[in-house]
């Protein structure tokens, strides 16, 4: 990302390097205020490509403490205008979308229409298209659903009862700009595990939101618990399936419940077993968009452990809009 810093206040990060850059062992995290300072930079491209790419990779190497998740979302979350908050018996809830199928087929589709079906109002955001992967966005274009690239075009989709898929660019394109940056440094950066707890609602939400690398549990657990629900609203978070926030078909995750800083268990991992339930054949765009509309008719079951997943979205989507002050 070249950035032309002459016309603009150039932000000295070396200071902020010299604390995060000292590797896993030697590395100190700094304080959410100072994490704020420079993602906003960063954002904003007040920081040279050199810092930049150095800022990145260090964090790459470190890992984000809680502190650092929270000031870096509390720069992301300024750096886009929010949603309106949709009207209705539901809040809304988001799935972020940012990994894709590579050897299951993704079924992150079926979970969307389903509570769409339901009533709930529900975004899916991330890529268009990953490479070696079968995106949402892919699968939900050979159903025949199209992206939604203004708040006008989600409230659309949800008024008749269908998901709303945003872009990423769309959403929050200073944000869709630093995962760009995958690239050109080979791998994934902070802005990777920003987007999938992004809330930008401008009023309370259920984050449905995943993890991959076991650490992750405790970090993204340590920042849900300081979560202030009465205006961001809940978060499930699990383990998952190929990165995407669906639940596994042949069994069913852990899901953690995050509500006014509390952690509960909501579902129990299942044991491992021979009993598996029926999935698409293949897992291209056309075959899984093909099963998906077969579920949705009836015509073969929906996985045992999604339709819980369903079921638990829909009473706690409820229960955090009946807890929120009237829509005028």
């Amino acid at each position: 990302m070249t950035t032309d810093t002459n016309d603009i206040e150039r932000f000295v990060a070396a200071p902020f390097i010299k604390e995060i850059g000292r590797g896993v062992k030697g590395a100190r995290s700094m304080t959410r205020e100072d994490a704020r300072a420079l993602y906003a930079a960063m954002l904003e491209g007040r920081v040279s490509d050199l810092e930049l790419g150095a800022i990145l990779l260090a964090m790459r190497i470190k890992g984000e403490s809680v502190d650092e998740l929270g000031g870096f979302m509390d720069a992301a979350a300024a750096s886009f205008s929010p949603l309106p908050t949709p009207r209705g018996e539901f809040a809304p809830v988001l799935i972020p979308t940012y990994n894709g199928a590579r050897k299951l087929a993704n079924l992150t589709p079926l979970l969307a229409l389903l509570l769409a079906r339901e009533g709930v109002p529900t975004l899916v955001h991330g890529v268009r298209t990953d490479p070696g992967r079968v995106t949402t966005a892919e699968i939900l274009g050979a159903l025949g659903l199209t992206e939604a690239t203004t708040a006008a075009e989600v409230q659309n989709e949800f008024v008749h009862l269908r998901p709303a898929f945003m872009p990423i660019e769309h959403l929050a394109p200073r944000l869709a700009q630093m995962l760009s940056l995958r690239r050109v440094l080979g791998v994934r950066n902070s802005t990777h595990t920003l987007v999938k707890i992004l809330q930008p609602f401008d009023g309370p939400a259920l984050r449905l939101v995943s993890y991959t690398h076991p650490e992750y549990l405790e970090t993204l657990g340590g920042f849900f618990e300081g979560v202030d629900s009465e205006t961001q609203g809940d978060a499930f978070l699990m383990r998952g399936t190929e990165g995407e926030t669906v639940a596994h078909p042949h069994r069913a995750q852990r899901i953690d419940w995050f509500h006014a800083g509390q952690r509960a268990l909501l579902v129990e991992r299942d044991a491992p077993t021979d009993d598996l339930s029926e999935v698409p054949d293949g897992r291209d765009a056309a075959t899984t968009a093909a099963w998906i509309g077969a579920a949705l008719r009836g015509e073969v079951p929906v996985p045992a452990s999604i339709a819980t997943q369903v079921a638990y979205c829909v009473e706690v989507s409820r229960k955090i809009r009946a807890r929120s002050q009237p829509l005028a």
